[in-house]
């Protein structure tokens, strides 16, 4: 039999959790779908599917091929329909992960004018600040915020993130505000600790040209962006935030901007993909939109 038949025959025994029904969706007999999954099984080297009188479920070994299956075989169909009439339109199943405000306050708001673009994908959005192992968790692509380490991904530039100083009223009323960096050793921060490394992060500001740091006095330290702007509301100190992550509060008048001379330098934001693999136009479409939506969210 086919490799990509045996792709699609273990998926819907997957799917459907039976032998039984299997075959009835893919009105083959179920001797032959038995003998399919036994089959890759003996290809791949590696049991895929407990099997027991009452149900069928995926092994471990069996969830991971399960969904390189499924990308196997979105691929194979997109290809196959490229030159069709009524082809044009990409198919298949895509998997991004994005940072965690980023995608509740831009990209999922987005998605319905996206999906009913291109209605024969499906997504599965990743929102998270954590790092992805692109190839290990099968993504297709991602998107890092700030300095990239070294890797073999190929990675393709989107727009600055630019950041922002706040307090709330409630911190500017009881602590005046500062105007300058001179200003600044008399007041608190809210200190934030990368959730990587735990390091607390130093103030930061571009004079003439050049990056200036300063340790910033702070009574609480958070490690999330949602703490992190939950703590400065509150009134516990001066945050620096992406200015897209609290365009609602500032909006509001519930967070203020100040020393907006002495900004940080603004963050990158980068579109990664795994290396060694031809892009898909699922993907290539899913980038593009992307881009072109963080370019006209985010504030300069």
């Amino acid at each position: 039999m086919d490799r990509i038949d045996l792709f699609r025959i273990f998926a819907r025994v997957v799917e459907c959790a039976s032998f039984t029904r299997a075959a009835d969706t893919l009105a083959m007999p179920r001797s032959s779908v038995s003998a399919a999954v036994a089959e890759l099984e003996g290809r791949v080297g590696a049991r895929l599917l407990h099997r027991t009188t009452r149900k069928v479920a995926p092994t471990p070994d069996g969830t991971a091929f399960y969904e390189r299956c499924l990308r196997v075989i979105a691929d194979v169909e997109e290809a196959e329909g490229l030159f069709r009439q009524g082809g044009a339109k990409p198919t298949g199943k895509l998997r991004v992960d994005v940072p965690g405000r980023i995608g509740r306050l831009i990209v999922a708001p987005a998605l319905p004018g996206f999906l009913e673009e291109y209605p024969d994908i499906d997504i599965t959005l990743g929102v998270s600040d954590r790092a992805i192992d692109l190839i290990e968790e099968g993504v297709d692509c991602v998107l890092r915020v700030g300095p990239l380490g070294e890797s073999e991904l190929i990675a393709r530039p989107v727009c600055p993130l630019p950041l922002i100083n706040l307090v709330s009223p409630a911190y500017r009323d009881r602590h005046g505000t500062p105007r300058t960096p001179d200003d600044l050793g008399r007041h608190w921060a809210v200190n934030y600790a990368s959730p990587s490394s735990g390091r607390v992060e130093p103030w930061e500001w571009i004079e003439a040209g050049e990056r200036r740091t300063l340790p910033m006095r702070g009574r609480v330290t958070v490690n999330s962006a949602e703490a992190y702007i939950a703590c400065c509301l509150a009134g516990l100190g001066l945050i620096q935030i992406p200015a897209s992550d609290v365009a609602r509060h500032l909006e509001a008048g519930e967070l203020v901007e100040v020393m907006p001379g002495h900004r940080a330098a603004p963050l990158a934001l980068t579109l990664l993909y795994p290396h060694r693999r031809h892009l898909s136009r699922r993907v290539q479409v899913f980038a593009r939109w992307l881009e072109d939506l963080l370019r006209v969210s985010i504030p300069r």
